[in-house]
């Protein structure tokens, strides 16, 4: 009996340490599945950024996926949503696939090879072949051959490129008698006074650099090879003064801008070597901004080293209607500020569901599939509203695209927290679920498209042309670079030749008073110029 008394307090000491042990082991195997999970995730978001980064160097640059439509009735993802709710489910799913049979149409085959017709409106210059006298006869009789037709066969020529020298000759007129006063003709204005380029050589210096991707130290080869050595620097310096030029008549096409019902925005990265107080390695931004009716078109880039909030809030002033733009949080505060309609872009969502796709298992359909088949479906319904007016479209809408919408909303609620979030598809799910609000404002306003891509179109020449001539030197000339191609593109968004209406616009802009440059807008002499 002694013995057992000093016992007890042992076993519950021993009690006591192996339970603290099991619960310190509990707590090292939760932390070590928390790490294995961490790492798997990790291990996936890499493999699917190396598969990404191999479809971005290696793969076709097109946003076309993969899906198949017949087998996206039996996929998983939409029995899921099915499941949920049957007799809602299907009734939307009759509706979509109503949108899509409707939109359905053969896709058109690509002939390959044969020979591209001449256009017509193209001016023709006959040079006429004719028989050798001593075969103008007949061989048989000597009777002399009659005309019974003609054999008609065209080439394609082409005039190259000539520089010639325009010599302006002003006579002086002076009185024989009195020998006082000489009188002379005006000279004729020009929109750099002090230089020798004419308007037609500054707008086709402008077309090449910035509707052609030429760079300039090319062209100064190509105007070398014609005999014309213009210098690099001087080439650069006509550009810089015409950008300066043209500056009130960017001023009245930013006035029309901002009247239009609604604006679609965007930016995209530009080097500047000569910023105050920056290195030359620091990115800048060019901003686009494109509204108005159709024939009524306007495209505005602007040059600004911040991408901050400020720059919208600085170009869109107190406009007040709809605004159009991708994920970007930056116009927010002009958002809130003015009180402006903001709608998001499908095209943006539809583009992560496109990268979730590509590092799927080949062969294999899943969650991205369903999403962009849903999405194509939305712009299904797009198609068939193109052609009617805003409050018609509305209505249509509401018949087609709402369901469509309420079965993609069902699912992203179920599949969120399915998914890793730091994976394609899970980037892809929250873009989705963060930008909602924004994405179906379309559907409350016949206004409202169903992307950006307007914007982007408009922006794509300069990306283009920024992988050839790679950045701008100085401020000003990124500024130069902005003006010109304002006046480019707004001219191409009306049907517009881009350097038939450079020409007139340096021509007529220094004949001008500032209260006329409405007569320079394209839509008030569209038809003068070739479409």
């Amino acid at each position: 009996m002694k013995n057992a008394a000093p016992s007890s307090p042992t076993v519950t000491q021993l009690e006591r340490k192996l339970a603290a042990a099991d619960a310190e082991n509990a707590r090292l195997l939760a932390l070590m599945e928390k790490k294995e999970a961490q790492w798997e995730a990790t291990k996936q978001s890499l493999f699917e950024q190396f598969r990404l980064a191999l479809e971005r160097q290696f793969g076709p640059s097109t946003e076309k996926y993969r899906v198949e439509q017949r087998d996206l009735l039996i996929n998983e993802a939409e029995v899921a949503v099915d499941e949920e709710d049957n007799s809602d489910g299907s009734e939307c799913d009759a509706v979509a696939d109503d949108a899509t049979s409707e939109t359905a149409t053969p896709a058109k085959r690509r002939t390959r090879g044969g020979r591209v017709a001449l256009p017509p409106e193209l001016p023709r210059v006959e040079v006429l072949h004719e028989l050798p006298d001593n075969a103008r006869h007949c061989c048989d009789d000597g009777t002399p051959l009659k005309v019974i037709g003609e054999e008609v066969s065209e080439g394609l020529h082409v005039v190259p490129a000539r520089v010639e020298v325009i010599r302006h000759v002003r006579h002086k007129y002076a009185c024989p008698q009195c020998e006082e006063g000489v009188t002379v003709a005006p000279a004729p204005a020009k929109l750099l006074p002090k230089s020798n380029a004419s308007a037609t050589l500054l707008a086709y210096i402008a077309t090449a650099k910035y509707q052609d991707a030429l760079p300039l130290y090319r062209q100064h080869q190509i105007f070398a090879r014609h005999g014309a050595e213009i210098p690099r620097n001087t080439l650069a310096r006509w550009m810089v003064q015409a950008g300066e030029q043209v500056t009130s008549l960017i001023n009245t096409l930013r006035q029309h801008l901002l009247k239009a019902p609604l604006i679609h925005m965007d930016e995209t990265p530009l080097q500047v070597n000569q910023e105050t107080d920056r290195p030359a390695s620091a990115p800048s931004n060019m901003w686009v901004q494109r509204g108005g009716p159709p024939g009524q078109q306007v495209v505005l880039f602007d040059y600004d080293a911040s991408r901050a909030g400020r720059v919208p809030m600085q170009l869109l002033g107190g406009y007040a209607g709809r605004l159009v733009t991708d994920g970007y949080e930056g116009y927010a505060e002009v958002v809130r500020r003015n009180g402006i309609t903001h709608a998001g872009c499908w095209a943006h969502a539809r583009r992560k569901f496109v990268e979730a796709q590509k590092v799927q298992p080949k062969g294999k359909t899943g969650k991205a599939d369903w999403a962009l088949n849903q999405i194509r479906k939305l712009y299904g319904v797009e198609k068939q509203a193109k052609a009617l007016e805003p409050k018609a479209r509305r209505t249509l809408r509401e018949e087609k695209s709402q369901p469509l919408i309420a079965q993609l909303r069902t699912w992203l609620d179920k599949s969120l927290p399915q998914v890793l979030p730091k994976s394609a598809l899970g980037k892809a799910l929250h873009y989705l679920d963060h930008q909602w609000p924004r994405l179906i404002r379309f559907l409350d306003d016949g206004l409202i498209p169903l992307d950006n891509n307007p914007a982007e179109n408009a922006i794509r020449p300069f990306v283009v042309g920024r992988k050839n001539w790679l950045f701008s030197h100085t401020p000003s000339g990124a500024q130069a670079s902005a003006a010109i191609y304002s006046l480019i593109e707004t001219a191409k968004a009306n049907g517009l030749s881009p350097y038939d209406y450079l020409q007139h616009v340096f021509v007529t802009l220094p004949t001008l008073h500032h209260d006329d440059l409405g007569t320079l807008l394209p839509w008030q002499w569209k038809e003068t110029l070739p479409i």
